[in-house]
């Protein structure tokens, strides 16, 4: 049997979430169209009869400007730490660029293999798809181009991983498939159908605050009390909507969303308030569950 512990690393919205969501088979990792939606290292763990593969889906590379970038990305190196191997996700839609040479060079100063993988391929031209394997060629790295939302090439990323992982026990119980919780992922799942609502700045300066996660005596209804917190008076505005339809609009998708992932009835009460610039703020961002590992 082989097993390992896999970082996938890339620029913001590389795809890296999706492909993780997609190698696992269930949703352990939102996903959004926008940029640093991922905000801490999430495990997805795949377990089948002769091999188990721990995905570390992790912040997307970028410049930090704020302190919570600052801590997404410190996730980020963390991640490469402790792991068999890296695969280094690239959306090469509008080509490979300098940057993109550099993060593959630093990539492969690693201590351990890396795979590069070329995202979204159903939606590139096939001809700069071949330019970018071309140009690539150079930087003696196995490359494998996949879509993870048509599932092309997967079959064949996992035959590349387990070519590298070392042969082991399995490092997990065969039902789990996640290091977080089901709180953490109530709390994702409210964040996830803000940053799919709202635009621009606010739903990067969200936080999700989990107050009650209890399942009743009977075993049927959770009763979940949670806080979004927000950096200015009108964001707030914002978000609650006139007359409170835009919160009530999210809060019902997220509902949604939370019954089907905990398999029951949930009775969801949302409210908006204020913390100015708690995304510089180390003691609130600690409050708030970054940096401190798993919640």
């Amino acid at each position: 049997m082989r097993s390992g512990y896999v970082a996938v690393i890339g620029r913001a919205n590389a795809g890296k979430s999706t492909l993780v969501n997609v190698l696992v088979g269930e949703k352990v990792a939102i996903v959004s169209p926008k940029p640093q939606t991922t905000r801490d290292r999430i495990m997805g763990v795949l377990t089948c009869e002769d091999y188990q593969i721990a995905f570390i889906d992790t912040p997307g590379i970028y410049k930090a400007d704020n302190l919570l970038n600052s801590v997404m990305q410190k996730a980020t190196t963390d991640a490469l730490g402790d792991v068999d191997m890296i695969l280094f996700l690239l959306d090469a839609h509008n080509g490979v660029s300098e940057k993109d040479i550099a993060l593959i060079k630093k990539m492969k100063g690693q201590k351990v293999p890396v795979v590069l993988v070329l995202t979204k391929i159903d939606i590139m031209p096939e001809n700069l798809l071949i330019s970018c394997i071309k140009q690539l060629a150079d930087e003696d790295i196995e490359i494998v181009p996949v879509s993870a939302r048509k599932g092309k090439n997967l079959n064949e990323l996992k035959k590349v991983i387990l070519k590298y992982l070392p042969e082991g026990d399995k490092l997990f119980e065969q039902d789990i498939i996640s290091d977080r919780s089901e709180k953490f992922m109530i709390s994702e799942i409210m964040r996830e159908k803000i940053l799919l609502k709202f635009q621009k700045e606010i739903p990067h300066g969200v936080a999700i605050i989990i107050n009650e996660f209890s399942l009743r005596e009977n075993g049927k209804v959770y009763d979940i009390n949670l806080d979004i917190v927000c950096e200015k008076p009108n964001h707030k505005a914002i978000l609650v909507g006139k007359g409170g339809s835009a919160i009530k609009e999210v809060s019902s998708f997220a509902r949604a969303d939370m019954e089907k992932f905990l398999g029951r009835k949930v009775f969801l009460t949302t409210y908006v308030k204020v913390e100015e610039d708690w995304r510089n703020s180390a003691f609130l961002l600690k409050e708030h569950g970054y940096g401190k590992g798993n919640t």
